[in-house]
């Protein structure tokens, strides 16, 4: 069976040894951020990368007309500001605070350094930033080719398949985005993806409760071929991961 293409928002330092982890903290600053704070934007000097250690944060870019367009959402483990640290040129996108926020603030080069004498850490960084590209092709490629329901449904599946914990023969989805949130990862608004969202809870395929979504048709389920880890979590093969129409 094939590995999942994607990387889970624990998985770039699980494999650190409790040295090596120890030695990667002590390069680094603890800092506080409160919610709407940019952390960084675009255009700015790409002098340090970041661990999410508490909060949630977006990476966004902005259209001419000022638009948000998020790109992803990162969660405590992640680590971000990763895409400018080789050559060193200014930020392309905004980083932003969904909530307060407690970051691991590293200068760029001390984490080359280190990157340099911990080789698992190194692939780990290759393997998050190929899958974080594969992520922003497939998004490209909805805008181009899809409608709106399209878009919408594939944007569910891929959030199944990262973030669905199975629970009682539905997947829960443990991260939990406003409609508006979801419309500006798609290209849409906030009223046309509500649209969907009630078409599709009239067919039975989710429903909504306490702003969290449960995904109850089990065709989506068949649909991403899946195997369940020790830890509930739903891993999608990435050469299954069928398009719902």
């Amino acid at each position: 069976m094939d590995e999942p293409w994607f990387v889970r928002p624990y998985e770039l330092l699980t494999d650190l040894d409790q040295s090596s982890k120890s030695k990667l903290f002590k390069l680094g600053s603890e800092i506080v951020v409160k919610k709407d704070e940019l952390i960084f934007h675009a255009g700015s000097v790409s002098d340090n990368v970041y661990i999410l250690l508490d909060g949630r944060i977006k990476i966004y870019e902005l259209t001419p007309e000022g638009k948000e367009v998020i790109l992803w959402f990162c969660f405590p483990g992640e680590m971000f500001g990763l895409a400018e640290i080789v050559r060193g040129a200014k930020r392309s996108v905004h980083a932003q605070a969904c909530t307060q926020v407690t970051l691991l603030k590293i200068k760029h080069q001390n984490f080359l350094k280190f990157l340099q004498h911990n080789s698992k850490v190194s692939f780990n960084v290759l393997q998050l930033l190929a899958c974080r590209l594969r992520e922003l092709g497939d998004m490209m490629a909805n805008l181009v080719a899809d409608d709106v329901r399209s878009r919408v449904v594939k944007l569910l599946t891929r959030l199944c398949a990262r973030y669905g914990m199975i629970e009682n023969n539905e997947i829960r989805l443990t991260i939990t985005l406003t409609h508006q949130e979801m419309a500006d990862m798609i290209g849409t608004t906030r009223q046309t993806v509500t649209t969907v969202l009630n078409s599709l809870k009239r067919e039975s395929v989710l429903r909504i409760s306490n702003k969290t979504i449960f995904i109850n048709n089990h065709e989506w389920v068949d649909n991403i071929t899946t195997v369940k880890a020790d830890n509930g979590f739903v891993d999608p093969v990435a050469s299954q991961l069928k398009i719902i129409n």
